[in-house]
């Protein structure tokens, strides 16, 4: 009897077994303006375990080789030996990855959000973050902890890269409230408060957030009272070369095929775009992605900028799609673009 539940054991872990796929952190991340003395990472998530998908019978779990905060922090050193002056902190809030069986496949899905920091004596200056949600099927490869672990990989090796061309905010968090710092910094835009907006251009993110347009621009339209232009002197810049813009006291966001009205509720401010508008590369007309993507003003932008100043009717054909204070990225609805 002994000899049959020892033999059983055997069989059930011949069936079922645990394996682990490493993380690997071995993609360059050198800052080539050598601008960091100092890199901590501050692991706030409440488990260091971060998931596990399913290889035939074989559960894979994904895992650093050591933990979160020293891995990445060693990483960072790899390839910024040389030493400059600030002193940046990577702040992990979140890194999930979970399974959805189907019927006859699955989703991996990868769940992250990491931001960087630079501390100064004042406290603590938000960079970038990411914040973001990556998704892998068994139909395109059997190996999903591997597609999931190399995509946490590169997910963290562009918030890197794209912080370092970043510039610090000017808002400073306090030590005691970091974990915190979203809705703090939040409540310091003022492009989320003001009742009435000004005309003018915002050049980036962050200063039409912060609600600073660039003082020396002026708006310029064509006869039909579109607007094509920023001009400052003998400098005229094409509208699209902004994130976005106020006439009139209305915000506009710039997309490919022009620019579209930018609304507020409670959660905070939003466009309403169908997939086609905002990534026209998926749209089959090759003429009209041209078009959109070099900026030519046709009958498509102006029916969407007379129809927002006119009768301020939205685009019902299309989705809430929000802007991200954090980085001016959309944040895209579940499911966009796709139909009933």
């Amino acid at each position: 009897m002994m000899k049959q539940i020892l033999l059983f054991l055997l069989f059930s872990g011949a069936l079922f077994s645990q394996k682990t796929e490493i993380i690997d952190l071995s993609k360059s991340i050198k800052d080539s303006k050598n601008s960091i003395k100092s890199f901590t990472v501050i692991d706030q998530r409440a488990s260091q375990e971060i998931g596990s998908v399913m290889y035939h019978k074989d559960e894979i779990k994904v895992a650093f080789e050591n933990d979160a905060s020293k891995d990445i922090q060693n990483w960072f050193y790899k390839y910024n030996p040389v030493r400059g002056n600030d002193n940046m902190v990577l702040l992990l809030e979140k890194l999930n990855i979970s399974e959805d069986k189907k019927e006859k496949y699955s989703i991996g899905k990868l769940e992250l959000r990491a931001s960087i920091f630079i501390k100064k004596d004042d406290g603590y200056h938000y960079v970038y973050r990411k914040d973001t949600v990556a998704t892998t099927s068994s139909r395109t490869t059997p190996y999903l902890g591997q597609n999931l672990a190399r995509k946490t990989t590169l997910i963290l090796t562009d918030l890197f890269k794209d912080s370092y061309e970043a510039k610090p905010w000017d808002f400073s968090i306090p030590e005691n409230e970091l974990q915190n710092y979203a809705p703090l910094l939040k409540d310091k835009l003022n492009i989320l408060k003001a009742t009435e907006l000004t005309d003018g251009v915002y050049k980036d993110y962050y200063s039409f957030f912060t609600y600073n347009p660039d003082p020396e621009y002026t708006l310029q339209t064509n006869d039909k009272g579109i607007v094509t232009k920023a001009i400052k002197g003998e400098d005229k810049k094409a509208i699209r070369y902004f994130y976005a813009f106020v006439y009139k006291g209305i915000a506009y966001k710039n997309i490919p095929f022009g620019y579209t009205e930018i609304f507020k509720d409670e959660n905070g401010l939003f466009i309403e775009v169908t997939k086609a508008e905002l990534f026209p590369e998926s749209t089959t007309s090759g003429a009209s992605i041209g078009a959109a993507a070099g900026g030519i003003i046709g009958g498509v932008i102006g029916a969407v900028v007379d129809v927002s100043i006119g009768s301020k009717k939205r685009n019902t054909n299309g989705s809430k799609v929000y802007l991200d204070p954090f980085t001016g990225h959309y944040i895209l609805p579940e499911n966009f673009g796709k139909t009933k």
